[in-house]
């Protein structure tokens, strides 16, 4: 059931596979947590099936438990609690000992979180925050980097809100993730499939500078549309070396009202840090040739059906569906909502930043160049 499961088979189809119902299936996983539970091992210094038959055989033919346990090269001792533990000599039977031993031996580890109030509460308060528990683990080893207490893996982070017997996280905490699931689903990945707008005069990103490229010089960014429903949308820009995130409420989707937008947002940067962008082929973007001319910013745009050319737009634009849902509609979004938004990822620590913030970042560029 597991290996269907991390295959990424539907609950459905793993249902129909067992013979069984959708419910019975989801309420097994779900006690995880959707996480695999990790296969359990016994010690190589137990006591084995085939050592407890050796000594009921031993008990039967009446030899001394000092007798069995030299023959298993045992100590005396471990062989006399064994039996005692068990039902003594008249009652012990191999098979029920050897599974009343392993039931025994199910003592889950205690969570860290379980035992570190303060530490609870820190993480509590940073998923309130948004933060996912990656770059809460990230900022954590950052900040204390000399106290371990005050560490954890953002797997532990998500094993205590997924699996609730760990009495650590509260379930109420689930809703501050970005999916906002109740356990853990397998990956996949998907692409959009819709057709894109013809762009006259276009310049391929493959014309883009290397330095846009490789991340290495700040002032390459990103740029899309963000829907919502009743023909709602708002620019979402996305700079590259930093990751630091501006949004605009764009009223329309029309080309004029869509380049009047990103123009204005333009000129409130320094020159040095807005040297290109990059768009797909949007109908949007058919006068971008105004654009460039305002601005003196080229436009560079991905191929057909390619919005993995624009992965750091992409990425932001998943990050924004934990406020803007997919069917929300966005055209009653003011401004200050859209810059509270921006504000608070682009305080967010992140990993590929070494858990610095696109905020932090941003400003050394801003500082590097006055």
């Amino acid at each position: 059931m597991w290996d269907r499961w991390q295959r990424g088979e539907s609950l459905n189809a793993i249902a129909r596979a067992f013979e069984t119902s959708h419910s019975a299936i989801s309420k097994n996983f779900g006690r995880y947590g959707g996480i695999r539970p990790p296969d359990r091992q016994r010690s190589r210094l137990a006591l084995t099936l085939s050592e407890r038959e050796e000594i009921s055989r031993g008990i039967v033919s009446g030899l001394s438990l000092r007798t069995i346990a030299r023959q298993l090269d045992r100590a005396p001792s471990t062989i006399s609690r064994e039996v005692n533990r068990n039902g003594g000599l008249r009652r012990y039977r191999a098979n029920q000992a050897d599974q009343a031993a392993w039931d025994r031996a199910h003592r889950p580890k205690p969570c860290k979180l379980a035992g570190n109030l303060p530490l609870r509460r820190l993480i509590a308060s940073k998923l309130k925050r948004h933060w996912s528990p990656e770059q809460i683990a990230g900022w954590l080893k950052k900040v204390h980097a000399g106290n371990e207490k005050l560490q954890v893996s953002h797997e532990t982070i998500y094993r205590s809100l997924f699996i609730q017997a760990r009495g650590a996280l509260k379930r109420e905490l689930l809703q501050y993730l970005r999916s906002k699931r109740v356990m853990r689903y397998p990956q996949k990945s998907s692409l959009k499939e819709q057709g894109l707008g013809q762009i006259t005069d276009a310049v391929s990103i493959r014309e883009r500078p290397a330095e846009a490229e490789d991340r290495a010089v700040p002032g390459h960014w990103e740029g899309d549309l963000l829907f919502g429903s009743n023909n709602s949308q708002i620019a979402t820009l996305v700079e590259r070396h930093t990751r630091y995130v501006i949004l605009a409420r764009v009223k329309r989707k029309d080309t004029e009202t869509v380049i009047t937008a990103l123009i204005k947002q333009a000129h409130k940067l320094p020159r040095e840090l807005y040297k290109s962008l990059t768009w797909d082929r949007g109908k949007e973007m058919a006068d971008h040739q105004r654009f460039t001319l305002d601005t003196n910013i080229q436009v560079y745009f991905c191929d057909p059906k390619s919005p993995w050319q624009r992965g750091s737009n992409e990425n932001t634009n998943g990050l924004l569906r934990q406020y803007f849902p997919k069917g929300m509609d966005l055209s009653d979004i003011n401004q200050n909502r859209l810059n509270a938004v921006a504000r608070q990822l682009n305080e967010r620590p992140r990993k590929t930043l070494g858990y610095y913030s696109p905020a932090e970042k941003f400003s050394e560029c801003v500082a590097s160049i006055n």
